[in-house]
């Protein structure tokens, strides 16, 4: 199944079966529809077949041929059509094209809204929570200049610069989505719940949790890759040394994607962060619009786009070894061979020749002192 093929209701539920089974995360299902073709086929294999996947054992086989998630799943459907949510699995056509190649990418995202996932141009406006008056004028301003590209915009409905991002959107009638570490049916803060409303309204909210789930610690470092995922490009406006839009910032730069930051006052803590990433070459230096023309080769009249979004890498085509050692260069950036057989858990016989192998086709390159880098 390509993802220009539309999804059947049978293929949906039987989707959504496989995604919901204990035991088959991301990673595993899609290396079960590519081995496969399609989740209907996987839940329709014999055992022998089944359990040639790698990951998968005698007991995994049988709970996934006995399809003990299906209730849950046509209770899922029921109610996402009930609620106007839409299920977007990765080999839907409207899933995201930005993300459809990152391995980390979610298998399954929950939509709520009318605004094109696939735009011609996306930007995040991500920062801090505790935002200034400066920070929130930035955003606002940021907003109004990306009008004549009529740009989506993608943020976390949080406090602070995400929420100045959404409401500006919404005043200039700009789409605008929202990416949320909860439910799609659990706006957290609940005191965004009337933006949320209008978001899903003229823009969109996006989720890969099912309904009912509450927000927690961990989700919201995972929401982050997905905002870094849907967009050509990050701009951070505000942040301190640590925080939600510098963990953005960091998946964007290992998505390939451009980063930019706002330069704030050397004295003011919620400076530091976005000044810190352009002292480290990790972001571009935000003045105006034309920084983010520029690293996007924006025309500025806005008519098309120049520079396509930077290809991302297709682990699909790689074996699970293969698929952790780029993931990992690409998480660490310059990485010396002897931690990379450690992460990675290869013997160096095992993974010397894997590396040649990456550097005749292009994507690594060798570094002095024995260090690997994504090219």
């Amino acid at each position: 199944m390509t993802p220009d093929t539309p999804v059947s209701e049978t293929e949906k539920l039987a989707q959504l079966t496989l995604r919901l089974t204990p035991g088959v995360g991301d990673v595993l299902l899609r290396h079960l529809i590519g081995a496969f073709g399609s989740a209907a086929s996987v839940l329709a294999a014999r055992p022998g077949k089944l359990e040639k996947v790698r990951g998968i054992g005698p007991g995994l086989s049988q709970l996934i041929l006995k399809k003990t998630a299906a209730p849950e799943a046509e209770r899922l459907l029921e109610r996402a059509l009930r609620e106007h949510v839409r299920l977007l699995f990765y080999t839907d056509p409207d899933y995201p094209d930005r993300m459809r190649r990152l391995y980390d990418a979610p298998t399954l995202l929950f939509y709520r809204g009318s605004a094109d996932l696939n735009a011609p141009r996306t930007v995040a406006i991500v920062g801090t929570r505790q935002a200034t008056e400066y920070g929130k004028r930035v955003s606002e301003e940021i907003v109004e200049s990306l009008q004549k590209h009529r740009a989506l915009v993608v943020s976390g409905l949080a406090f602070g610069i995400d929420i100045a991002a959404h409401r500006a959107c919404l005043k200039a009638s700009l789409p605008t989505v929202g990416v949320m570490a909860s439910g799609p049916d659990v706006i957290y803060p609940a005191a965004h719940a009337k933006t949320a409303k209008h978001l899903a309204e003229t823009g969109g909210l996006l989720t890969e949790h099912p309904f009912g789930t509450q927000p927690d610690p961990r989700f919201f470092a995972a929401r982050n890759r997905i905002i870094a995922g849907l967009s050509d490009a990050v701009i951070v406006v505000e942040s301190a040394k640590k925080g939600g839009g510098l963990i953005t910032a960091e998946y964007a730069n290992n998505y390939h994607r451009d980063v930019l930051a706002v330069p704030g006052d050397l004295r003011r803590p919620l400076s530091e962060g976005c000044n810190d990433l352009i002292r480290r070459n990790k972001a571009l230096i935000y003045t105006d619009v034309t920084a983010l023309e520029e690293a996007l080769n924006w025309d500025t009249d806005g008519a098309t786009a120049g520079k396509p979004t930077q290809a991302v890498l297709d682990f699909s085509a790689f074996t699970d070894e293969e698929s952790q050692v780029l993931s990992l260069l690409r998480q660490g950036g310059e990485v010396h061979v002897d931690e990379l057989a450690h992460r990675a858990n290869l013997h160096h016989a095992r993974l010397a020749p894997m590396l040649l192998h990456f550097e005749f086709q292009g994507l690594v390159k060798t570094l002095p002192g024995k260090r690997y880098a994504l090219c």
